[in-house]
């Protein structure tokens, strides 16, 4: 039932808490019983005075009689059916739902959105022991340190003569190796603390760079200015290092910032601004305005202030189909390094470089709106004789576009964490899939 015919159930079911009769409420509003009862059963619809007029009489907020207090729960709701891909709710009859049985309905918000934040655990654990190097090899030094320490407790425990010089050295291997664990289990335990959550995980010098670009939304007026240079870059560099930032950190911040530097020369802000003011946000017309490549015109896009050319996302990756770059959009997770879904549009456009592709794309499972992808592959620096240049790719991503941007592509993250059944790009089962 429309949100709008729920005003008399609640206008009812308010005067019926407050004791009040039927009759004695009409008389306090100023209108006929058999008009009150018409608007209480939803068969006519009810004008702003008389709306107000009635929460003064029964002593509640008109927001609480025009909206309800299921507002928030209807909103839920319709998130968690958007999401469901098998099942098939009744849409229609959400507002409905809510008003009736207000505790049901939280419970099922409650555990869609919990649901969704063990997604989101699963996803950073996953690829966390995928491309977490530091992570891996301390696992593989306290897995072997153990092995070690098995094998010689066997031969000690199995063998009944044992002369006495291979005892004292199966001992010292014992002590060694019991060593050897204790410092891999204490050097584990402490990273892992180091990382208590999601947002302050700092796991690579990749995740210190994005950290260090995200801190100051991927934007950095000093490389603005005209002045700007390569000592610009090495003072931004150098105060990140003061702030903590590794050793390889800063060589890829270091990259990244002049890259942005040479970007900023080449579509000074003001003029790119006033351009994208006049022309819009699509970088084939504003490349074409410009003289600029679509992928120089895709970093721009992505490191100038939201408030000016809204939200925009950037995936960049090598011609291994690593990520090198990531500026995150709501609605589409990333993962770390590699691994990411063959099917995105940035894979497609490595294929055939210097081919813009365009797609509306929605990731499998994860309840959230499509966003428009813009992706286009294309050599960096000039080729030689003895050596191709190597290719990037680049993956723009804006809000969906609606219907005029054509159909929507189902895609996933990665296949670890992917809910595609019978994906024809899976690399390795699901997680997520019955009977792993």
């Amino acid at each position: 039932m429309p949100e709008r015919f729920m005003i008399g159930t609640r206008i009812r079911e308010r005067r019926v808490l407050a004791g009040i009769r039927q009759t004695e409420l009409a008389q306090r509003v100023g209108i006929s019983p058999s008009y009150l009862n018409l608007i209480e059963h939803n068969r006519r619809r009810i004008g702003g005075k008389t709306l107000l007029r009635l929460a003064t009489a029964l002593d509640v907020e008109a927001s609480l009689l025009s909206e309800g207090a299921a507002a928030t729960l209807v909103s839920g709701l319709r998130e968690a059916a958007g999401a469901a891909d098998d099942a098939a709710p009744e849409r229609d009859r959400a507002e409905e739902f809510a008003e009736r049985f207000p505790g049901w309905a939280g419970l099922v918000t409650g555990l869609y959105r919990r649901n969704g934040e063990l997604e989101r655990t699963i996803e950073t654990l996953t690829d966390r022991l995928a491309h977490d190097p530091f992570l891996a090899d301390s696992l593989h030094e306290v897995i072997s340190a153990v092995t070690a320490i098995r094998a010689t407790a066997s031969i000690l425990v199995e063998t009944e003569a044992l002369e006495p010089e291979w005892t004292a050295r199966f001992h010292r291997n014992i002590n060694e190796d019991s060593a050897r664990l204790t410092e891999g289990a204490q050097a584990l335990v402490k990273y892992l603390e180091g990382a208590p959550n999601r947002d302050a995980e700092v796991q690579s010098p990749q995740d210190e760079m994005h950290a260090a670009l995200a801190a100051r939304g991927f934007h950095f007026d000093e490389l603005e200015r005209e002045a700007a240079g390569p000592k610009t870059v090495a003072r931004l560099v150098q105060a990140e290092a003061g702030r903590g930032l590794s050793g390889p950190a800063q060589t890829l911040l270091g990259a990244v910032l002049t890259q942005y530097l040479d970007d900023a020369r080449a579509l000074p802000m003001s003029p790119f601004l006033a351009r994208l003011r006049k022309l819009g946000p699509d970088p084939a017309t504003l490349a074409g305005a410009t003289g600029a490549g679509l992928a120089q015109v895709f970093r721009r896009l992505a490191t100038l202030p939201e408030a000016e050319a809204g939200p925009v996302g950037l995936v960049i990756c090598d011609a291994s189909g690593t990520l090198i770059f990531r500026k995150p959009i709501e609605g589409f997770a990333m993962p770390r390094l590699a691994g990411a879904c063959a099917l995105w549009p940035l894979y497609q456009a490595l294929s055939q470089p210097l081919a813009p592709l365009r797609r509306r794309v929605r990731q499998a499972g994860r309840g959230g709106e499509a966003v428009e992808a813009l992706a286009v592959a294309v050599p960096e620096g000039a080729p030689g004789f003895d050596r191709p240049a190597p290719v990037r790719g680049h993956m723009l991503l804006r809000p969906d576009p609606g219907a005029a941007g054509g159909a929507v592509e189902e895609i996933g993250v990665s296949c670890r964490i992917c809910p595609l059944v019978a994906c024809r790009a899976r690399r390795e089962p699901s997680i997520l899939a019955e009977g792993f």
